[in-house]
């Protein structure tokens, strides 16, 4: 394969999938139907997830020479990258990962060193708030404008993925002038990083976000 190394950071979310199939079907591998492609999206993904995925890993090729272990996710907690590192650094028979986040700068810099960053073209940039608009309004506005980021959807559920996305945007935006914006780049850095954690509440590091930044 031409991949470097067993595993691929891809910046992106579940539009990434189809683009990384065609990678794999010019490489000579069929993605559906192939019980050695594993395709998984998660909503979050915590120890459990990983110690699954650290089984699966383990196990050997059923029908080819390589087994593809493809995982779209908003975010990784901490105890999950740690979980991983041991089947990420070692993977058995050919084992190839690829994993799908948002913002693979927000991952542990041991899990960021066993990995290749592969470029799809497909970051994701529909933002649900514009970064640039929100950054120009004041804090009061900038509160209402977080509430496409807030609702929750029939499960319950904000996506987190939106969150993950809207930070990121804000960093590039802020990153044009470091000296000037440290405070508020260092107030994203801190939300990212507590965002995927379970248990994390994301009204209020959003909203702290809006009266920092």
């Amino acid at each position: 394969m031409v991949f470097v190394g067993n595993v691929q950071l891809v910046a992106g979310d579940s539009a990434s999938l189809q683009k990384i199939f065609e990678l794999l079907k010019k490489e000579g591998i069929e993605v559906q139907g192939n019980p050695d492609v594993y395709v998984r999206e998660y909503t979050s993904f915590g120890v459990d997830e990983a110690r699954e995925l650290s089984a699966k890993a383990s196990s050997r090729a059923l029908s080819s020479s390589h087994r593809i272990f493809i995982v779209v996710t908003p975010s990784m907690t901490s105890e999950a990258q740690n979980a991983l590192l041991k089947t990420l650094e070692e993977p058995s028979a050919d084992a190839q990962f690829f994993i799908v986040i948002p913002a693979p700068q927000t991952l542990l810099p041991t899990l960021r060193s066993r990995a290749q960053m592969l470029s799809l073209g497909s970051g994701r940039k529909d933002f649900l708030v514009e970064p640039a608009a929100f950054l120009k309004a004041a804090p009061t506005k900038r509160l209402d404008m977080l509430k496409p980021l807030l609702d929750k959807d029939e499960d319950d559920k904000r996506d987190l993925a939106a969150s993950i996305n809207f930070l990121s945007g804000l960093e590039q935006e802020l990153s044009h002038d470091v000296k000037k914006n440290r405070q508020g780049l260092l107030a994203v850095y801190r939300a990212r990083k507590y965002l995927g954690d379970k248990g994390s509440l994301i009204k209020a590091l959003l909203e702290q976000i809006a009266l920092l930044v």
